[in-house]
């Protein structure tokens, strides 16, 4: 019996669009069989810096470190997946199947706290893609990140939808006595079956509502995202994402509306109309409707909590949900004093 070739399990998107900045792309002959579960390849990449500044007005951070580009978790809203054009990917496909790893990233950044001109801030992990993606199990770059924050005592945060979180416990407390970090758990849906369409390689929400709980029994803040939110899709989970995430011990949570910028828009449609034909149009007009009519949106303070009626009436049931099961929300302050730039502490924490 021939294999059906026409949907790849365990993918997100299902096929790779053009690059906008490539002038020449393949394109595969009709009929044509394409892998149908193609492997994960890495490429090693050598930055020459790996701090990037954020200078986003709605987004409070100011330093971010990405140890991957690109990740194997597949999720289909993902919007740094348009990041990949950039070095000569697709969008699709090669996101969740090319990745970049750049291993001399710990070395970079203690390059960076060496210096005189290095003021202590807080530093994201995964303001990109997520740094305790499948890759980190391998090259463990994200957990050598941790061990200078530790070691420099500067503080950091971390989002991520993978229980690999778990392995640095250690590190975490430690970094967590001394008020030097805050940890996110993404939570989209309950609902294991769209997670398994949506999110194709990530754990599951019991597994994630379980990191939430250890990390807040080990005395690690610790809060959620339920993000993206899609409306037509999980915008009615949003009362029992919060109730949950509080009941496994989150301090805190927020939420993103999805936005669908560039070749994001034509790989959600496509994913869309073959794993929900019967409601497809409701959720893409429900989406454009949130973003002055457009699929995309990148307005400074629209862009990720959207506008007109139906991103009121989401704003609106995510803020009642969280006065009802998290009413005092929020996670304690960094401790900025501590920064030591020669790196030497002492191991009684």
């Amino acid at each position: 019996m021939q294999e059906d070739y026409s949907y790849k399990k365990g993918r997100g998107a299902q096929f790779n669009p053009s690059n906008r900045f490539l002038a020449q792309q393949y394109e595969p002959d009709e009929g044509e069989q394409i892998e149908s579960r193609p492997d994960t390849q890495f490429f090693i990449e050598s930055p020459k810096t790996i701090l990037s500044k954020v200078d986003s007005p709605d987004l409070p951070m100011m330093y971010s470190i990405n140890p991957y580009r690109g990740c194997e978790h597949g999720c289909i809203y993902c919007y740094a997946r348009n990041s990949h054009e950039f070095w000569g990917f697709s969008a699709g496909l090669d996101f969740e199947t090319k990745i970049t790893v750049k291993p001399d990233a710990p070395a970079l950044l203690e390059k960076e706290f060496r210096k005189k001109s290095w003021t202590p801030v807080p530093i994201s992990l995964s303001g990109n893609t997520d740094c305790y993606q499948p890759a980190e199990r391998r090259y463990r770059i994200t957990r050598q990140l941790l061990a200078l924050c530790l070691k420099y005592r500067n503080p950091l945060s971390i989002i991520t939808k993978n229980a690999l979180v778990l392995r640095d416990l250690d590190l975490l407390t430690a970094l967590a006595r001394l008020r030097l970090v805050h940890v996110y758990i993404s939570i989209t849906t309950l609902d294991e079956s769209l997670r398994l369409k949506m999110e194709p390689r990530t754990a599951t929400a019991r597994n994630r509502l379980k990191v939430v709980e250890t990390l807040n029994k080990a005395g690690v803040p610790v809060g959620v995202m339920a993000a993206s939110i899609i409306p037509g899709l999980n915008n009615q989970e949003i009362p029992a994402i919060i109730r949950e995430a509080a009941g496994a011990g989150a301090g805190t949570i927020g939420y993103t509306i999805v936005r669908l910028n560039g070749a994001i828009g034509d790989i959600f449609q496509d994913w869309i109309r073959k794993n929900f034909p019967d409601r497809a149009d409701k959720v893409l007009n429900q989406v454009a409707a949130c973003h002055g009519g457009k699929l995309s949106d990148s307005r400074f303070g629209t862009r990720m909590s959207g506008e007109g009626a139906i991103a009121a009436s989401i704003g609106q049931l995510f803020q009642a949900s969280r006065k009802k099961f998290l009413p005092d929300a929020c996670l304690p302050p960094y401790d900025l004093t501590l920064f030591t730039r020669d790196g030497q502490f002492s191991l009684f924490l």
